[in-house]
């Protein structure tokens, strides 16, 4: 009888250590899933990720934006179809060379010429297109006045146009395309370097247009005739604001 009660014993003590594990490993085992559902699952990796930002925005020597995500996801391009046949995956790579320009360029084939050419994609001339590229309207004003490194200087750009000159005849080998450029220069910009072919005098040499020594008063107003001018377009806003 006494050995019966010490095999029940045994057996119950068996039973419990039994039940204590598996209560043991069954709450471990949970907790490890808890545990498991608790961290985030993994991202499925994105091409976008790769690439950054996926604007590239140019400064020098014109401001201008690329989309990576229009052409490598809108449009399916591999990095290969531009890089490194077109442009090198150095940034300021075309820049540098100094031909990256649209009379130099864009318009001869290159860079972005290669593509943009009217029949692959939209082509890199036209008032319609500039906006895409330039985030402008490319709208320029009527009349400029430079006010370094004299005041004022008066150039009319809308005459000019009128005239039949194209954006490539003065940009960007005479002025850069962003306003105040050449007055960030003054000790540049003055009358030695018109004398010499450059800006201005590129064409008002006494051939092509008049001299840039003669008619002086034709651009430079003076102080005075600054005043009238900003007294004038003072008037004009007041008017409008009646």
């Amino acid at each position: 009888m006494k050995g019966n009660k010490n095999v029940l014993l045994a057996l119950s003590l068996t039973l419990a250590v039994g039940f204590a594990g598996t209560t043991y490993l069954v709450a471990d085992e949970t907790k490890d899933q808890k545990g498991a559902a608790a961290q985030p699952a993994a991202s499925t990796p994105n091409l976008l990720d790769y690439l950054g930002d996926t604007k590239v925005i140019s400064v020098e020597p014109v401001r201008q934006m690329f989309s990576h995500r229009s052409h490598v996801v809108q449009h399916k391009l591999a990095c290969s179809d531009c890089h490194t046949g077109i442009f090198e995956r150095k940034w300021g790579a075309a820049r540098d060379k100094g031909d990256y320009t649209h009379a130099d360029a864009f318009d001869q084939g290159q860079y972005c010429g290669v593509c943009h050419n009217g029949e692959a994609a939209f082509a890199t001339v036209g008032e319609d297109n500039c906006m895409r590229c330039h985030d402008s309207n490319m709208i320029a004003p009527d009349t400029i006045y430079f006010q370094k490194p004299v005041r004022t200087v008066v150039f009319e750009h809308k005459d000019h146009v009128d005239m039949g000159m194209k954006c490539a005849d003065c940009h960007m080998q005479l002025f850069d395309t962003r306003m105040g450029a050449a007055e960030e220069q003054p000790e540049k910009f003055i009358m030695q370097a018109l004398y010499d072919g450059k800006y201005c005098g590129a064409c008002h040499n006494g051939e092509a247009a008049f001299a840039s020594d003669t008619r002086c008063t034709t651009c430079h107003i003076g102080v005075r005739g600054d005043e009238r001018r900003l007294a004038k377009a003072a008037d004009k806003n007041k008017q409008k604001a009646q």
